[in-house]
């Protein structure tokens, strides 16, 4: 989750007098006791404070609202509950006015296809509002971006940009600017070669022949997207008044939303926000072109009866209406039904239960009545569980070490290391819309969790023996949801001699103990050498593999010793035949 820095006197200025008042009991001085109180309207916890440099550090416990990662959407949040009035930014709708235009050229649609941008004057930049300007933009580029992939953000001196801006494709050769951080010109082959920017972030855009550009009407370069800005434009200074900002990526409506964002901050700052008009020469799901910052969001139909029945609380149809416009949104509706729309800034309202929430942080969740249990019960371990403490008993006893993983991988670790792409084994349930390929799959097997340890552990003495008992999720299209989710045992031995006969009799005196009669048969593997695997049977069941490791997955993985393994299912065990 986001945690942010906020400067209390900067806070103070963003909340307003009157809401101030309300948060400081009349007083008119902000502490870190008098904003803690405060904020749980924005789902946030005090994590520390500086009071030497009068600042505190805020994390906030909710990822769908970008909104509120900086001090600008904080204050935003509790000025509209304290003072019960949401501002009103009328750039949204506007249109913009001379050569303010932002023109892409063809081809884009296949790298980095989309872009917003804006202008924003009359505020001059404090020391305190240019370390939240790089503070928001780092955060919604890294999280809500995913590390720039699908959003990133340039901050420019506008003086200096002559409209229209183009977004463009060039060769890697065919421009040369001074980025930020250095003091030469460098072609853009050589930022992506040598700048530390373009060698963290320079794979979003390999692989192709062109690279995108922003230039203004006379060629002079703004940035290199995703990569660094020019440092003759694009490098903000505390006193500037006139910025030009602009968002790429690949997500329109993250585009979208993240320049509306930056948008409304600026104007909480008292910038004066002039849309720039964008025009595509292909066809997006807003159209060919438009202004930006826009309001793309759609009013939704919420019953009243299913806001009573996930809260618990006979609220009437009134009460709800004040809560929601208290929490900044717009409510229209009769009696059984209440039509809801999010602020311009706010685009995470894709179930009644969103709506059910703003309701209950608005109303706030100590005005809610508790209830006690009607039954009570003697809770216990259940059979599953049980049987895991024993088994780790066991293993530990027989000299091997427990880890524990995550359940979330990597298709590479799970698939493509293990040789089992193309085979009967490639199948594994992935998560949607996942922020990072790192863990961007759930785990069908714990054996590549046990070999992302080994491959960490070579220089500890061998042998090694590790295990672990934990939850995979098998995909099988006849449960409910398409997967069914297990708790199984991996174990491996790593070393010099390892060999089936030693990982054989682990198993063996393992399965002895527990007092469950097994059998092995032969089985053709993709993860094991031919003719070393077998499949591990209960009461003429498959509960699981063991067998010696591919060559090939060892060299995957850089492990250098031979490995053997076994994996079988804990639930197994404790099913009767």
């Amino acid at each position: 989750m986001p945690t942010i820095s906020i400067n209390l006197k900067d806070f103070e200025q963003l909340l307003g007098p009157n809401a101030l008042k309300e948060a400081t009991a009349g007083r008119n001085v902000l502490t870190a006791g008098s904003l803690e109180p405060l904020l749980p309207l924005v789902k946030g916890e005090l994590k520390d404070q500086d009071g030497d440099q009068g600042e505190v550090r805020v994390e906030l416990q909710d990822s769908n609202r970008p909104d509120l990662w900086s001090a600008e959407g904080v204050a935003r949040q509790i000025r509209i509950k304290l003072t019960g009035a949401a501002p009103t930014y009328p750039f949204f709708g506007a249109k913009p006015q001379g050569k303010r235009r932002l023109l892409v050229t063809p081809g884009l649609e296949k790298i980095r296809p989309y872009v917003a941008a804006c202008t924003a004057c009359g505020y001059a930049v404090t020391e305190a509002g240019l370390a939240q300007l790089i503070q928001v933009q780092e955060k919604l580029a890294d999280i809500f971006g995913r590390k720039r992939s699908t959003v990133s953000i340039g901050l420019y001196r506008l003086p200096a940009i002559v409209f229209p801006v183009t977004y463009d494709l060039v060769s890697p050769e065919g421009a040369r600017f001074t980025p930020l951080g250095f003091d030469e010109k460098m072609s853009l082959r050589e930022i992506l070669a040598v700048h530390p920017k373009g060698l963290e972030y320079g794979a979003l855009i390999a692989g192709h022949d062109r690279v995108p550009l922003l230039r203004d009407d006379e060629g002079q370069v703004l940035s290199l997207p995703p990569i660094i800005n020019s440092r003759e434009i694009g490098e903000v200074r505390v006193g500037d008044r006139e910025l030009f900002v602009e968002v790429t990526g690949t997500d329109l409506s993250m585009v979208v939303l993240t320049l509306n964002i930056l948008a409304v901050n600026l104007a909480d700052r008292g910038a004066v926000i002039e849309p720039v008009q964008v025009t595509y020469p292909y066809e997006t799901a807003l159209g060919k072109s438009m202004p930006t910052p826009l309001d793309f969001g759609r009013p939704q139909s919420i019953p009243i009866q299913a806001i009573r029945d996930a809260l618990g609380m006979p609220l009437e149809s009134s009460q709800i209406r004040e809560a929601l416009s208290g929490y900044g949104c717009e409510v229209r509706g009769a009696k059984d039904k209440l039509t809801v729309k999010l602020p311009p800034y706010r685009n995470d309202l894709m179930h009644a239960v969103d709506v059910v929430e703003d309701v209950a942080i608005s109303r706030g969740y100590g005005s809610f009545e508790p209830v006690m249990p009607s039954q009570f019960t003697v809770g216990g371990l259940s059979r599953v569980e049980q049987m895991s403490d024993r088994i780790r008993d066991l293993m530990v006893g027989m000299g091997f070490q427990e880890i524990i993983a995550n359940i979330l991988a990597s298709r590479q670790e799970l698939v493509e290391r293990m040789r089992l792409a193309g085979s009967e084994w490639d199948r594994i349930v992935e998560v949607d819309n996942a922020m990072s390929l790192t863990f961007s799959c759930l785990r069908q097997w714990i054996v590549p969790s046990l070999l992302r340890v080994e491959a960490a552990s070579t220089r500890s003495f061998y042998p090694h023996r590790l295990f672990e008992v934990g939850e995979v999720a098998v995909p099988d299209e006849t449960e409910e949801f398409g997967s069914r989710t297990r708790v199984a045992l991996g174990a491996l031995i790593a070393h010099a001699t390892a060999n089936f006969s030693e990982v054989h009799s682990s198993l063996d005196l393992l399965l002895f103990y527990l007092n469950c009669p097994y059998g092995l048969e032969p089985i053709s593997h993709p993860s094991f050498l031919p003719g070393r695997a077998g499949q591990i049977l209960l009461h003429g069941h498959a509960i699981g593999l063991i067998g010696e490791l591919h060559p090939e997955v060892l060299e995957q993985w850089q492990v250098t010793m031979p490995a053997v393994v076994f994996e079988l299912e804990v639930d197994a065990l404790t099913e009767k035949p």
